[in-house]
């Protein structure tokens, strides 16, 4: 086996693992389609190792691709993080900041805390992966995740910011045509807005909830973005963070005493990125800005106690 590989091989090589082509591999890199050919080419020579076969719905991985996707990926996230490390060199806040978020929390929540940070340090880049796939910081996926779980592993710092509390939702126009439900019993007459694949989180979550199966969802769908749209286009009775609904008047909450869900969520970024400028305000930015949203109402009721 050829030591000393070059990256740019395995990354030719991870882009045809993804796309499928030489050619929509070729596009994704900005390189031409021979380049990405003599790339694959020449780490199957580097590696001894047959990485492809042809057939007629374009490259197919063998298992020989397969088992090295991993590693492959690992050396892309340190290569990104390297090149994240290197821009952000310095005293100064700048250089690009990688942030993983849920879908919703990434889209309802993250801009304007975001777009403040960045407004104080314009130097600053934001790189924000929305996901409700938990992106790993010890493998340098990203440098700072907002979390519902605390993490495990002792590398990682975090900080908890509180609760974010879900209850059930609908639209005035659902309501005003179906009538509200009063008690948790009445939901199996109604058009409710659920998953499609199920989960070992969803099963915990509607424990307290018999009418939340998948089999009872006139609407179903995995993302928690659609969920919401859904929601909000009045079609059923959904399961929505309680800081969103509060934005909407139009969403009533219902069956407040019967369903509470409350998530902790945390801030989560590298022990080794705490000397880092960048990733230091970002971190306590993301901090101070999910605090508010989790008590909005926090200031509000101490003054009016």
């Amino acid at each position: 086996m050829t030591r000393n590989i070059g990256w740019e091989l395995y990354r030719s090589f991870l882009a045809v693992l993804q796309e499928g082509s030489l050619s929509a591999a070729a596009r994704s890199l900005g390189l031409t389609q021979p380049t990405i050919g003599r790339h694959v080419s020449a780490l199957e020579r580097a590696l001894g190792l047959s990485l492809f076969t042809r057939s007629q719905a374009g490259l197919q991985a063998t298992e020989a691709a397969l088992a090295l996707r991993e590693d492959a990926e690992l050396m892309r996230s340190t290569a990104a993080a390297l090149e994240r490390a290197a821009r952000g060199l310095g005293q100064a806040v700048q250089g690009a900041v990688r942030i993983s978020a849920s879908e919703v929390i990434g889209v309802e929540v993250l801009p304007p805390i975001l777009a403040a940070l960045q407004a104080q340090h314009p130097r600053l880049e934001i790189e924000l992966v929305l996901s409700n796939r938990v992106q790993d910081l010890v493998r340098r996926e990203a440098d700072i995740a907002v979390r519902m779980t605390a993490p495990r592993q002792d590398v990682l710092l975090a900080t908890r910011v509180g609760e974010v509390s879900l209850g059930l939702h609908a639209h005035r126009r659902y309501l005003e045509r179906h009538g509200e439900p009063t008690k948790l019993a009445d939901l199996a007459g109604h058009r409710l807005i659920g998953f499609d694949q199920e989960t070992p989180f969803l099963r915990a979550a509607g424990a307290g909830l018999p009418a939340w199966s998948r089999e009872q969802f006139a609407a179903r769908c995995d993302s928690d973005l659609g969920q919401l749209a859904l929601l909000r286009a009045g079609l059923g009775i959904g399961i929505c963070q309680l800081a969103l609904a509060r934005r909407d008047p139009d969403l009533v909450r219902l069956l407040p005493q019967k369903f509470l869900l409350a998530l902790d969520s945390w801030i989560v970024m590298h022990e080794g990125l705490r000397s880092s400028p960048r990733c230091r305000v970002t971190f306590d930015a993301l901090v101070r800005g999910l605090r508010d949203y989790t008590a909005p109402r926090r200031g509000k009721a101490a003054a009016a106690s």
